[in-house]
């Protein structure tokens, strides 16, 4: 029996990825380079078929040939390229589902066209049970190759309430790693805005993780309605077996980034798009990873005392309209930077359409990503979702709520980096003037960078230390 496509990289994303895809009629052979995971693949069902080498693989996949990386991203794709190529054909299709930096994908896609195969960088989000029961799919690249894979990556993602499926065709080339990319670090300025409201009402209003647990699930029946907020409910009411307490206040404050948050850092540098609420989620992540600097450091440092004394009603409402009006700016960042970033790599990118795909299945989907959708169906040239009407108003109804709990967050020497950047941002694009003319200025005196006028065109320079 030829089977539909191929998997390659049996771990449990690549497993449940491919049970994922025989469970809705596809003819599915899977292939690792560890035996052992190829037999165990095909020993739990009854249809797919596990390739005992690469030259196998391509004998039993019908033609054009679908294979679907699923490997760490890196060499290892490189590696896994090198491997399989040589047992295909001009027309065969490979598809990376990895987390792959956009610009690697660029390059493959590149050098395997000039050997007459086509090539898909595609980013997938929803986690391991995402990858089993419907994941938000990102392809990029060659569109014959998505329109070969089409019918298989529509039955297999997730579905949004209206029933269209959360996957489509996001741009040329490395466009949807570059989406995935972009996806993730919206997720770390999420989590990091989340956090920040616990650590308020933690440290701030003595919370227990349960009291605070029901605040996030009384907020997920509203505009906060997201993945992200309904787990967070989860995390602060799991319990610890050993301690009996709340689990989360057992677990070590110390964290790592895998590297998607950190590219899409480097890269809004590179494209001139600012994104502090994720640089800030970032930032964030790096300084928890100082743990024993800051133990060290807290002995000496002093400050205020955290503990709120005033309405604290009030305040979990101001902090309710921070969280949501700053993820309105963490995503009206993002989708800026794709902006900038289809336009500077012609990737063709609909931002649109992107949310349409981030609605279901993947880890940042929310209720305000239907919202999105609709605001760039109203002005599909939108250049900053804060400016579209609905999302203006969203955010000048919480705006003295938003600015209430940054306020009171400084006040008690808890650190809100996200949510400080978040309202930082606002208020950048809602003035009409920035202290760019007092940079500028230094920047010729020392440097003879010259500066522009408001009066008059032309670039100028001046003998500063004249009063003249």
């Amino acid at each position: 029996m030829a089977c539909d496509i191929g998997v390659v990289g049996l771990g449990v994303m690549g497993g449940n990825l491919a049970r994922n895809i025989e469970s809705r009629g596809f003819a599915v052979a899977g292939y690792d380079l560890s035996a052992a995971k190829t037999e165990a693949f095909a020993a739990v069902s009854s249809t797919a078929i596990g390739a005992s080498s690469a030259a196998h693989l391509a004998e039993i996949l019908s033609t054009p040939r679908k294979v679907l990386l699923m490997v760490p991203a890196g060499k290892p794709v490189d590696d896994v390229i090198a491997h399989i190529v040589p047992h295909l054909e001009a027309g065969d299709i490979i598809i990376d589902a990895g987390n792959s930096l956009f610009t690697d994908t660029d390059r493959r896609e590149a050098a395997l066209a000039a050997k007459g195969l086509l090539y898909l960088g595609t980013g997938v989000s929803g986690g391991e049970e995402g990858a089993l029961r419907g994941p938000a799919i990102m392809p990029g690249g060659s569109r014959a190759a998505w329109d070969a894979v089409a019918p298989i990556f529509e039955a297999i993602s997730a579905r949004a309430e209206d029933g269209l499926p959360c996957v489509g065709h996001v741009g040329q080339r490395g466009a949807g790693h570059y989406v995935k990319m972009v996806h993730n670090g919206i997720e770390y300025g999420d989590m990091q805005l989340i956090a920040e409201v616990y650590d308020v009402f933690s440290r701030g209003l003595g919370m227990t993780a349960g009291e605070i647990a029901d605040v996030f699930a009384d907020w997920n029946r509203g505009e906060l309605k997201s993945y992200l907020v309904e787990i967070t409910a989860d995390v602060l009411a799991q319990g610890d077996p050993e301690t009996g307490g709340p689990l989360v206040d057992v677990i070590l404050d110390e964290a790592q980034q895998k590297g998607t948050g950190k590219w899409m850092s480097q890269n809004s540098f590179d494209v001139g798009a600012p994104i502090p609420t994720v640089n800030a989620a970032v930032e964030s992540r790096l300084i928890s990873a100082l743990k024993v600097e800051r133990v060290a450091a807290s002995a000496v440092l002093t400050g205020p005392s955290p503990t709120f004394t005033g309405d604290r009603a009030r305040l979990i409402a101001a902090a309710r309209q921070a969280l949501y009006a700053s993820k309105i700016t963490s995503y009206a960042q993002g989708m800026a930077l794709m902006r900038l970033a289809s336009a500077e790599y012609g990737y063709d990118i609909d931002p649109g359409e992107v949310a349409r795909i981030w609605r279901a299945g993947c880890i940042i989907r929310a209720t305000l990503l239907e919202d999105i959708r609709a605001a760039f169906a109203r002005t599909p040239q939108l250049l900053n979702l804060l400016t579209d009407p609905f999302f203006s108003a969203a955010v000048a109804e919480r705006q003295q709520g938003w600015r209430e709990f940054v306020q009171t967050a400084v006040g008690l020497g808890i650190p809100v980096l996200a949510t400080g950047a978040s309202l930082a941002y606002y208020d950048a694009y809602r003035s009409a003037r920035l202290p760019a003319n007092l940079t500028q200025g230094q920047r010729d005196y020392f440097g003879a960078h010259t500066y522009r006028r408001t009066d008059r065109e032309g670039s100028f320079h001046t003998q500063w230390g004249s009063h003249a």
